[in-house]
């Protein structure tokens, strides 16, 4: 249950004057790791945070099993089913909101209850989406812009859903997370992997493509930013992501200097092999976000960069037993063999 102090009732005297923010977090995946961030951020900015987990979640993984540190800061948590309308709905009785994240939809049906409650009954100041930059065609121009074509997807469609809502929304569209209490270790892991164990890099092409590969404290803080911005961030869609791109070639010698070994690489032609999914964790063209919309309108800025996160990124590598694990290597054996 709620404390009367840390979150705000519909009756609360409160309710005049203190923010409230209510995060829906989903089971993990390459947005895992978000909501933890942009609750803790929250609380940094005086807000109240009631964060909604799914139930679905492996609570014994990063971020979940750190959800106590959250707790210690005055976030109220309950895990719940999130694809039970009736379950949030009773969770969410008798409470207000100022801001809504949500980082679970993943279409119109998991959207319209809390959708409905921001517009009918909390009149919310700010109803921000985690959606996703994967919607991108894969030939548009580089680096992708919010005008670019997308893929009707179910995360498009919910943004398309909360326009015609007239909430004054705000969707994101995230790209490759890394960083603290990450779910999803597999972008940066790929290229450790190999080079600690003196293993060739198979890169397609030429390797000189290029990723936005975002500390997750940027992309969080990029979300959060929306707080005292609201009016010029309601109906707006940002892409979220980091100003520094790195090339797949890049980040094979960033990893090597810092583990202290030489990076061998290897470029292929994808067509030429039936590769599982997987196999390499990024595209195999150039596919980046700009950030410049939100630097404009938020006035965001990210502060860090992956070169600078490469001593602490192998310190967790480490810690998490990456560089002794057994790894699959098949999906290279076809390529250099």
């Amino acid at each position: 249950g709620f404390g009367q102090r840390s979150v705000r009732t519909a009756t609360s005297p409160l309710a005049l004057h203190m923010d409230a923010a209510l995060i829906l977090q989903n089971k993990g995946g390459g947005h895992g790791e978000i909501g933890y961030h942009v609750a803790k951020q929250l609380r940094d900015k005086g807000l109240d945070v009631l964060l909604l987990q799914a139930n679905d979640a492996k609570m014994d993984k990063a971020p979940f099993k750190d959800y106590p540190e959250l707790q210690a800061l005055g976030v109220e948590i309950e895990n719940i089913d999130l694809a039970d309308n009736a379950a949030v709905t009773e969770a969410l009785k008798g409470k207000s909101f100022t801001h809504v994240f949500d980082n679970w939809a993943k279409d119109v049906a998991t959207v319209e209850t809390v959708a409905a409650l921001a517009k009918d009954q909390w009149n919310v100041k700010s109803y921000c989406y985690v959606s996703s930059a994967g919607m991108y065609q894969g030939n548009v121009p580089q680096p992708m812009t919010e005008d670019c074509d997308t893929k009707e997807t179910g995360q498009r469609k919910v943004e398309e859903f909360l326009r015609v809502q007239a909430l004054p929304f705000t969707a994101f569209r995230p790209q490759y997370i890394y960083g603290p209490k990450t779910n999803k270790r597999d972008y940066v892991d790929w290229f450790f992997h190999r080079i600690t164990r003196d293993r060739i890099c198979p890169l397609p092409g030429d390797g000189s493509q290029m990723a936005s590969v975002s500390h997750v404290e940027d992309v969080a803080s990029m979300m959060t930013s929306v707080v005292g911005k609201e009016e010029a961030a309601a109906g707006q869609v940002f892409n979220c992501g980091t100003e520094t791109y790195v090339s797949y070639q890049q980040i094979c010698d960033m990893v090597a200097e810092t583990v202290g070994k030489a990076a061998t690489t290897k470029g292929y032609n994808p067509k030429d092999f039936e590769l599982p999914k997987g196999a390499f964790p990024f595209r195999n063209t150039d596919f980046y976000v700009s950030p410049a919309k939100a630097k404009q309108v938020l006035g965001w800025s990210s502060s860090r960069t992956l070169k600078d996160d490469m001593g602490w990124y192998y310190e967790s590598y480490k810690a998490a037993g990456q560089d002794t694990k057994e790894i699959d290597f098949s999906a290279d054996e076809i390529i250099l063999k």
